[in-house]
């Protein structure tokens, strides 16, 4: 392990857990404004140990995949995992696609909630509690993903695992400080970076998987991540070009 490749595979974990986290603590918290904190957290609660035990399930299966094929397999996937992050992070920094809203997103759920409560009567903390768990699963295998596939194949889980950890507990405090939807958090630049960061490691661990030594090793990930910086930059300049012309 080096510093050249765990910087990396720590910040694209922390980025992109942060993103995540801070959707799942917008609906967290609506749910837990309409119907209180016990259905919020028995919701996330049981999400967060459904996700502990799919890791807990997948660690030990890696080891039993040859290593090439694990890489070849999780650089085809984090490539294109990335390239799309980039490029509706490209296309929303052109003002094609909308810009992410927290508090447009809390107001949707807590009126989506709301919905159900006039529809039903009962078991509505039941139904809020499956909110919360919903969006932690969804929201969180996503990161377990991300988490696993910038970790494995050069044993960096570890430092993964804590760049998600420290992503979680970032949102958690800020949240719990000002208890309200963190709607000033830079989504799409996150988003971008992470774009950037996981395309780097997708081309990476492609060519690992195929036996190609890269230039500089290690090194060449900064290489791939400045041209796909490079690239989502332009691309969205050009994006917001031919919106104007065509607009």
């Amino acid at each position: 392990m080096t510093f050249a490749t765990a910087a990396p595979a720590v910040t694209a974990a922390f980025l992109a857990s942060l993103v995540a986290v801070v959707e799942v603590f917008t609906i967290v918290l609506a749910v837990a404004t309409l119907r209180g904190w016990r259905p919020a957290a028995l919701g996330t609660t049981a999400g967060l140990t459904v996700l502990t035990a799919i890791v807990l399930l997948l660690g030990p299966l890696l080891d039993r995949v040859p290593i090439t094929s694990l890489q070849l397999a999780i650089g085809i996937l984090l490539l294109l995992f990335g390239m799309g992050w980039l490029r509706k992070a490209s296309l929303r920094a052109a003002g094609i696609l909308p810009l992410h809203d927290e508090d447009a997103i809390f107001a949707a759920e807590a009126a989506d909630l709301g919905e159900q409560a006039r529809r039903q009567q009962r078991n509505l903390d039941w139904v809020a509690g499956v909110t919360a768990l919903k969006a932690v699963l969804l929201e969180g295998l996503e990161v377990v993903f991300i988490v696993i596939a910038v970790g494995a194949g050069r044993g960096l889980l570890v430092p993964a695992g804590l760049g998600a950890v420290a992503a979680c507990a970032l949102v958690l405090a800020i949240g719990a400080a000002v208890h309200r939807p963190l709607s000033r958090v830079p989504e799409n630049t996150l988003k971008f970076g992470v774009g950037v960061m996981l395309s780097a490691f997708g081309v990476f661990w492609t060519g690992e998987g195929l036996g190609i030594a890269w230039p500089g090793q290690d090194l060449a990930l900064l290489s791939f991540a400045a041209l796909f910086l490079g690239a989502g930059l332009m691309g969205s300049v050009f994006a917001r070009k031919f919106a104007v012309e065509f607009a």
